[in-house]
């Protein structure tokens, strides 16, 4: 059972194979250039690479706009070069992921081209129409201040059709069956090639109505029991990780109330919360979204990321908030998107400070759930304001001070390289910060494997141990007889922070650091006393390992 449920304790690392290694100088990252770094993902402590789109497409919108679900984009390379990759990552222990974009196509897709030419296709109905122009024809817009409408005239159908995202994004009548059936295939197809899974993009639109008369999209969810099911009779430890930004209180429809459909889902509440906590360094609001998504089935799983090939979404905050986090953020106005979010990566959010990075990463590493991380994260890497919308923060990967940051040799890559500036290629690279022991990338390697040695995070029951600082949480974790505490210091003023011995449960007399040899013992009063600097954290193993607290005294 716990090798079926290997992504419990897994450590994801999101890449766009089109910016992170060009092989042939052509500008373009490629899955030949990618196969040749997955020695240092390994390295690392990856374990499972999640892959933005790679398939045919105009790249209106970096691949997400895809014009053949059965295969490689020739700028990345042939069907040939990804079975080659999927293969020498198995050989090293990795997983793939890759997105799965089935809410819609591009308007390119041969699918659309004949639905809009010919009414007698069966293509026709694999979109959907509106004879009239909808009364709500404004409803419903994902990006505000980019996008008009979700409904679209076609001067050759003669009839509008849905969109959900923008107009050259066609939606998919994904409640038609030969629709469903045609998904089922795609993912069948590609675990075939070699993947152990998918990144489901846009889960709440893919299985809600879709029509010019409805209001409230109700959500079909026995499309995701069909979709598990596939895979497991295809590859039984295949998943579906979602991306489902939703309620808690709908949490365990998608997942199922026996885990029968999702295995996994982001929880986009927990990192909302988290950076509004980080903002205004209270660590309760936290607390509470943790709580508020603490159920779901003993199979199922949540992905815990910081940022992501996205802005950094605030839109479940109240508005207050959301202007707390803005501020604290990215308090400019080209910094935001669509008016809910941060299109910043993280170090810059962070104002490049070594301290708050670390506790951010170690906060990702130990919520419960599954740590997914951004690539260029490891080191540091800036955005690049001046590129639209989320480009932005999708820049090429920098390994070192060559040309191009090493990326390609090609004097127009597809995105430019970030250059000047604290966080120009020049000083934020891999070669760099592989050289120097003290550096993010060798720091971010080591809380890797120990997060991986801490299976309690992704396999245990966890809580919010009480204490007396609004800016600490504190979070233990039981699983096997085995506990582990976690503590973090929100603000930017060093704490004192004392823990009951009782409140950390068995064997609570003694914590053993798992990060350093500051280890804890209890004091006559039965407390631990510990002083946290501005933004620390200690990882912790509850006893009972005398031993090591005895070698300590020798």
């Amino acid at each position: 059972m716990i090798n079926d449920l290997w992504y419990k304790n897994a450590v994801v690392y999101c890449l766009s194979v089109g910016t992170f290694m060009d092989s042939n100088g052509d500008g373009c990252g490629d899955f030949e250039g990618l196969t040749r770094r997955l020695e240092y993902l390994h390295g690392l402590g990856v374990t499972t690479l999640w892959l933005m789109p790679f398939h045919p497409s105009p790249r209106q919108d970096d691949g997400y706009d895809v014009s053949d679900f059965y295969n490689v984009d020739p700028r990345f390379g042939t069907l040939g070069d990804f079975v080659e990759f999927t293969h020498s990552a198995s050989r090293l222990g990795m997983r793939v992921l890759m997105d799965l974009v089935v809410n819609h196509t591009s308007d390119q897709h041969p699918w659309f081209q004949q639905a809009r030419r010919d009414r007698k296709s069966k293509y026709h109905n694999w979109y959907v129409w509106s004879d009239r122009k909808p009364a709500r024809y404004t409803d419903g817009v994902v990006f505000p201040g980019v996008q008009k409408s979700t409904w679209t005239f076609d001067k050759l159908a003669r009839r509008w059709y849905f969109h959900r995202f923008y107009e050259f994004q066609p939606d998919l009548n994904t409640a038609n069956p030969d629709v469903q059936a045609e998904i089922l295939k795609i993912m069948g197809f590609w675990t075939q090639m070699g993947v152990s899974g998918f990144r489901m993009d846009a889960v709440p639109f893919v299985i809600g109505a879709k029509g010019p008369r409805v209001v409230r999209p109700t959500e079909k969810f026995d499309m995701l029991r069909q979709f598990r099911e596939l895979l497991q009779w295809r590859r039984g430890d295949a998943i579906i990780l979602a991306e489902a930004n939703v309620l808690p209180s709908t949490n365990m429809a998608y997942f199922g109330d026996e885990g029968e459909r999702l295995h996994m889902m982001f929880n986009f509440q927990v990192n909302q919360h988290l950076f509004y906590a980080m903002a205004v360094a209270d660590a309760r609001p936290l607390a509470k979204a943790l709580e508020a998504t603490r159920a779901r089935p003993a199979t199922s799983q949540w992905g815990i990321f910081l940022r992501n090939h996205d802005e950094l979404d605030l839109g479940r905050l109240r508005p207050a908030q959301r202007q707390r986090v803005f501020a604290a953020f990215g308090p400019e106005k080209d910094m935001q998107l669509y008016d809910r979010g941060i299109r910043r990566r993280l170090a810059p959010m962070l104002g490049g400070n070594r301290r708050r990075l670390e506790l951010a990463y170690s906060l990702m590493l130990t919520l419960p759930g599954t740590p997914v991380v951004r690539y260029g994260d490891e080191i540091g890497m800036g955005d690049d304001l001046s590129l639209p919308e989320r480009n932005c923060a999708r820049t090429p990967m920098q390994w070192s001070t060559e040309r191009q940051g090493g990326f390609t040799t090609s004097s127009k890559p597809v995105l430019p390289v970030i250059t000047g500036g604290a966080y120009g290629f020049e000083h934020v690279n891999v070669a760099a910060q592989r050289r120097d022991p003290e550096s993010l990338l060798n720091w971010m390697e080591r809380v890797f494997r120990m997060r991986k040695e801490v299976p309690e995070i992704g396999w245990g029951d966890f809580e919010v141990v009480p204490n007396e600082e609004r800016a600490a949480l504190v979070m233990r974790y039981e699983w096997r007889g085995n506990a582990a505490v976690f503590v973090h210091n929100l603000g930017d003023s060093p704490l004192e922070i004392k823990l009951g011995a009782k409140a950390l449960g068995r064997h609570g007399g003694q914590l053993i650091n798992l990060l350093s040899n500051a280890h804890s013992r209890a004091n006559s009063k039965g407390k631990h006393c510990m002083l946290l600097e501005p933004y620390g954290y200690r990882w912790f193993r509850v006893g009972p390992l005398d031993y090591l607290l005895k070698r300590e005294e020798m």
